[in-house]
């Protein structure tokens, strides 16, 4: 196993981390690393943003769900589907003959999510942790305050990074589900009740495969949470109608 595929298959999020400060260099080479990332058309369809401010980190730290580790921090980006920039390069060219559509939308989020994970892979080969944070999602509108977000520019990622602590060193990785549940051949097989319980019966540890179900179901699909940002999602989908 090479070092790059290790890597990848050790990293995990990290929520704390030590006092170390993020050298420029470090900095700098995640950065790169980012916008090296594969691109529709080489297009770059993603603006990031380098939030600096402890006062702005603090605000997204109680936008995203109290998570207070955010503030504290050293590196915090964002990054936006950005189908706007290039809509403006085409009306100033004057060859733009529509708005941005879901389409354009989506090959955006795509080219940001990409961007995002080359961000992560790049600091964790320099020993620095990372974690997405799933809330910039529900919180669209306060984001978009917060940040001078325009029309037709989306946060499709967040991103924290920092020296991780021993503890969290040590912490054990969440176990992935087995490769033959995953990875399909050839075409989608639609996976009937006993082999879904197969998938996920080693989540539910020392309880019951339909208590630890049900309790996750109202932890993540059906909980607040999910219901706002599926809400803001699609208030937010009509600029794109």
């Amino acid at each position: 196993m090479n070092d790059i595929i290790r890597s990848l298959n050790e990293r995990k999020s990290v929520r704390a981390y030590t006092e170390e400060n993020i050298s420029p260099e470090d900095k700098a080479a995640i950065l790169e690393a980012a916008v090296q990332a594969p691109t529709a058309g080489n297009q770059q369809l993603y603006t990031i943003l380098d939030i600096t401010e402890s006062e702005k980190k603090k605000a997204l730290s109680v936008l995203c769900d109290n998570q207070t580790f955010i503030a504290k921090a050293p590196l915090v980006l964002i990054f936006l589907a950005d189908c706007r920039k290039w809509y403006k390069a085409f009306t100033f060219g004057g060859c733009a003959e529509r708005a941005p559509g879901p389409g354009d939308l989506l090959l955006a989020v795509s080219d940001a999510n990409i961007a995002a994970q080359n961000a992560v892979v790049a600091a964790e080969s320099l020993g620095i942790g990372s974690c997405y944070i799933g809330d910039v999602l529900e919180q669209k509108e306060g984001l978009s305050a917060l940040l001078s977000l325009p029309q037709w520019v989306f946060p499709a990622a967040m991103l924290v990074f920092g020296h991780p602590t021993q503890q969290q060193k040590q912490r054990q990785k969440p176990q992935r589900c087995a490769m033959e549940h995953i990875v399909h051949e050839n075409g989608y097989r639609d996976m009937d009740e006993a082999e879904l319980r197969q998938m996920l019966s080693y989540k539910a540890g020392q309880r019951s495969y339909e208590d630890w179900l049900k309790s996750f179901s109202n932890f993540k699909f059906n909980s607040d949470f999910s219901r706002e940002m599926n809400r803001s999602v699609r208030k937010y989908l009509k600029d794109f109608e």
